[in-house]
Formats: structure tokens, sequence, C-alpha cells
């Protein structure tokens, strides 16, 4: 379902040879080098400075479609990005190739939030219920995105992308921690777009861990019982790293009509838009069909307008 995630019937774990391990490391590693690459020039070979996305401008950020209003856009979009796999197979492709298609399709998202004035992207990568898959396939997932991580870090800070990650950090490798915290200290200034990815992470865990560290807090006696509001709670959200916790839009395509389990506290009053096609075909119209729907809506927050 997600740009990360490995269906676990598309390897047999006792035939894993080098060539299958190749290929997945490419698709790995393409993960976050898609943010770097324009359309059609994304290449698997060594990348070189020629190749990189040239740092977003002023006038990109004006150029918005017709019909899209600049005082509408949202300021935070949520996306699941659904259906790679089926993508593939439509096709008679195999699945990598449809993670391939479908990071493709998250590279040119991200390049558009960045020009259309958006201010925070979030994505799952890794969900919690991923941690019932195969032991080895979990090691590949983890590995690769330390990996990639690593390869982009210099990309992203000179596109003025901030990189936050969110999720249950306690399964995971200390040298991906390393590494997750360094991007993060890197980035940490940027101020172009904020891309939140989700890696361990599921809603109920968030609310979860969210009131542990109340309960903690009022254990330790900083605050006390009746000081427990929203406001508290959302500070103890896993997304208190963003000045707009809550999604004004959450898009989910391959028509599939669901949030998984999904920012659950902070979708309370987020518009939803489900799209038909699946992921990767999904792209720049996909896109601004949704933010045309957005900007159609009327916005009460449970009030009524006179």
């Amino acid at each position: 379902m997600l740009s990360l995630r490995v269906p676990s019937t598309s390897f047999h774990f006792q035939r894993f040879h080098a060539g299958a391990l190749e290929r997945r490391w490419r698709l790995g590693r393409d993960c976050l080098r898609s943010f770097s690459y324009p359309r059609g020039t994304r290449s698997l070979g060594v990348k070189s400075a020629k190749q990189e996305m040239a740092p977003f401008t002023a006038a990109e950020e004006e150029a918005l479609p017709e019909g899209l209003h600049p005082e509408l856009m949202p300021k935070h979009v949520a996306v699941i990005m659904d259906g790679n796999g089926r993508w593939a197979k439509n096709k008679g492709l195999q699945p990598w190739d449809g993670h391939r298609a479908g990071v493709e399709a998250l590279r040119e998202i991200v390049e558009l939030c960045g020009k259309w004035g958006i201010q925070v992207l979030t994505v799952f990568a890794f969900s919690t219920d991923n941690w019932i898959r195969p032991k080895i396939e979990i090691d590949f997932l983890l590995n690769l995105f330390e990996r990639t991580l690593k390869s982009e870090l210099e990309t992203l800070a000179k596109n003025n992308v901030r990189i936050s990650i969110i999720g249950d950090s306690s399964k995971l490798p200390k040298s991906l921690l390393k590494v997750i915290n360094e991007v993060e200290e890197v980035t940490k200034n940027n101020t172009r777009l904020q891309l939140i990815v989700a890696v361990g992470y599921s809603g109920k865990y968030d609310v979860l861990q969210a009131c542990r560290g109340i309960a903690q807090r009022v254990k330790d006696g900083e605050i006390e019982v009746e000081e427990i509001d929203e406001r508290l709670i959302e500070q103890e959200l896993e997304t208190n790293c963003t000045e707009f916790p809550y999604p004004d839009l959450l898009i989910r395509t391959s028509g599939e009509l669901r949030v998984s389990n999904f920012l659950l506290w902070q979708l309370a009053y987020t518009e939803l838009f489900f799209a038909q096609e699946l992921w990767p075909d999904f792209g720049r119209s996909g896109f601004i069909e949704a933010l045309m729907s957005f900007q159609q809506r009327q916005r009460r927050f449970g009030g009524r307008k006179s």
C-alpha cells in the first residue's frame, strides 16, 4: 500500500538471492532519491549534480493551476498512498515496479507541495501493523530506509525541505536512529516544506503514547488531572513536531474508503478525498482535482455559517 512496503508475497525468502536484493535495494534508494530528480530523468545509477532538483523559486510558488486560489490552499496535506501492487499486477509487472512508479508519483507531489505553498506533507512509510511481517523483510526495509536517508540528506537540505520522522522508535535499529537524528538536526531550520514520514506509526499508538506521557506528568506532580485538555493532548502527540499538526486535507487513492489507523486524533475535522486512481496514476491531475474539491468545501468545524 505504501511506498516503503514490500508485500510479503512478492518474493520468496528461501530463495532470496543477490539479484533480488539488488532490485529491492534500488527500490528503496529511489524512495527518497525521487525527491531529487526532475520528472523523467530519475536515474538508477550514481546521482550527478545535473540531475538534482533545482531549488524552488518565488515564481514557481505563485504558479498555481487555473481555478486554484492561493488563499484557500491547505497548509497540511496527508496522503495514504494505496495501489502500487495492484497497478503493477494490472500491467503484468513485478510488485517492485509498482513501488517504483509509486515513488515517482510521490516525488511529483512533493515538488508540487513545495511550488504551490503547501507547508506540510505527511506520508505513511511503515505502519506498526507491518511488524508482523517476516523479520528478514523488516530488516531489509529498515536498512533500505537508513541508506536512503544517508544518500539524500544533502539534496533534501539544499532544497530547503525539513524532514521529521514520527512513530514508535523503540524497535528501530540504533544505526537508523542515528541517521534519523542527523537528518532531523541538519534540516530542522528549513522552511520551504516540512515532509513528515511516519515510520512504525499508527493513530492508535499515537493516542496511547500521548496518554502515557500525560499520565507520567500527573504522577510526577507536573500537572493536575483537571488540567488535562485537548491542548495538552495535542502537545503529546507525535505531530507536535509541526506548527500545523492537523491535516486540512487527507487524500487516499485506489478507491478504498477508510483511514487505516492513520492520524486518528488529528483527522477529526480533516476534509477527506478518496480517489479511484491507483497511487502511481494519481499524479498532478489527481492532486489538482483533490485541491479543487477541498477549496469548494465549507469548513464549519461544528458551527453554522449565517
